[in-house]
């Protein structure tokens, strides 16, 4: 215990005292019990009132000490902000998981606004009813068992910080279960409409004002990345750097054509044809699942390098030797007179702030929004889902590499796509045969073309 200072106040001799912390005019209350110090606020600012309800704060805590309760609480927001704390520092320092940031939502726009008045020991199955009603209220749905399973997790680290503080017992926490509805499959894209989305990308790009061009651009490398790898929309590719990409070849010769002697070929030799295969390993570093390798096909690496010819004028081994640092999915700023930033030398690269806004409007402008079956509206996770499938169906990826592939488990591919009859993997991620049925130069139907109206340019 610190030293005692001019503004302490012993009450009754080493158990209980009451004193003023720098900058506070309300004053503090210590006491032991079982000989570990405790402190809580007194809420007075004056000292007889102070003493008083020392008193009995200290008499109170004898009380639940001998009826096996702790011997001081906590409002459950002030423990559940210490929480939040906990979780940002785990994130600055690298230790945290993806699903901190996910815990620390929960906490900040559910648990606190409906649990915070409750002192953390007295939250019991009436008030975790509460916090059901009162969430549904607030989401204006039904929460799914994955997002309840979220919540339960965020507060299950804060009744372990409260006991870990000695505010509440083991005795006195509430089970939490999961109970929400389930799931649903995300809808996929037919091999038709990937062929359209893939087809339809550089007109697109084209007819777009001058300051969109670019952000336009990078929107159909990340959606080409998304197809190719089954990577997570958002955090797995926008916080990738130049340096977590592996690049290589491994060529393989998949023919000869025998050639007459020409000025060129004077011998006569065979000409040779190879297929490069180019494949890059994805380093994911910010998967809601951990970190993992993600293998980008010849997609990916026409994606990553039209990226690096954009922004650096430089080919893709060369962006991973020279920009190890910089984060690949950016577009330069467009420069412009009316935007008032004409004058510098070079443009910044800029992060997109949503890519789903500008994603939707793509697909709304050529009829590929809404599934036609199920009239739901395809999102960018749809893109994930289509690669899952074309996986399992086409490329025949078994379930397990397929799982290390998406950073996800076997059991969750099982119950998410059962209905495909995946079976053992034949050229594992490879995926031959679905590159060729959504090639984009096989032609787009004439019901995917552009349906926007474009603004007539003034004389």
């Amino acid at each position: 215990m610190s030293p005692r200072k001019e503004s302490t106040h012993s009450i009754i001799e080493g158990e209980l005292l009451i004193a003023l912390r720098e900058r506070s005019s309300v004053w503090q209350c210590r006491y032991r019990v079982d000989g570990v110090w405790q402190r809580t606020t007194t809420g007075e600012r004056d000292i007889k009132k102070a003493k008083e309800t020392a008193k009995k704060l200290y008499l109170e805590a004898q009380i639940r000490k001998e009826n096996n309760y702790t011997p001081i609480t906590r409002k459950f927001r002030d423990v559940a902000r210490s929480v939040v704390k906990r979780l940002e520092k785990e994130i600055e320092a690298g230790q945290g998981k993806a699903s901190n940031k996910d815990y620390i939502i929960a906490i900040d726009r559910y648990l606190i606004p409906i649990l915070g008045k409750y002192k953390i020991d007295s939250i019991d199955y009436v008030a975790l009813a509460k916090l059901d009603k009162a969430r549904i209220t607030k989401m204006r749905k039904e929460p799914t068992k994955s997002t309840l399973l979220t919540h339960n997790a965020a507060l299950n680290r804060v009744f372990d910080l409260a006991i870990e503080k000695g505010y509440m017992t083991q005795s006195s926490r509430p089970e939490l279960k999961a109970k929400g509805k389930r799931s649903e499959r995300r809808i996929e894209f037919t091999e038709a409409e990937v062929r359209a989305i893939r087809g339809s990308f550089e007109k697109w790009i084209e007819i777009a004002r001058a300051d969109s061009k670019a952000v336009r651009a990078l929107l159909r490398d990340y959606v080409e990345v998304l197809l190719d790898t089954g990577a997570r929309p958002g955090k797995e590719l926008l916080d990738l750097k130049w340096a977590q990409i592996e690049f290589s070849i491994d060529p393989i010769l998949v023919g000869k054509t025998e050639a007459k002697p020409t000025e060129d070929n004077q011998h006569g030799e065979d000409i040779e044809a190879y297929d490069w295969q180019r494949t890059v390993i994805l380093n994911i570093q910010s998967g809601k699942t951990g970190k993992r390798k993600a293998i980008g096909r010849a997609a990916t690496v026409e994606a990553l390098t039209r990226i690096a010819d954009r922004n650096y004028k430089l080919n893709l081994p060369q962006a991973i030797e020279e920009k190890p640092k910089e984060f690949i999915f950016r577009y330069k700023e467009f420069l412009s007179k009316r935007r008032g930033n004409l004058e510098k030398e070079e443009p910044k690269l800029v992060a997109p702030t949503s890519f789903v806004k500008l994603f939707n409007e793509y697909l709304k402008s050529h009829g590929l929004l809404v599934d036609p079956i199920t009239g739901k509206e395809r999102q960018p996770y749809s893109l994930r889902h289509t690669y899952a499938t074309l996986m399992l169906t086409h490329d025949k990826v078994s379930a397990h590499t397929l799982a290390k592939q998406m950073g996800t488990s076997i059991s969750m591919i099982e119950k998410h796509y059962s209905h495909l009859d995946a079976v053992k993997a034949i050229h594992q991620l490879r995926g031959e045969e679905s590159r060729q049925l959504i090639k984009a130069d096989l032609g787009v139907d004439k019901k995917y073309e552009y349906r926007g109206i474009e603004k007539k340019k003034k004389k």
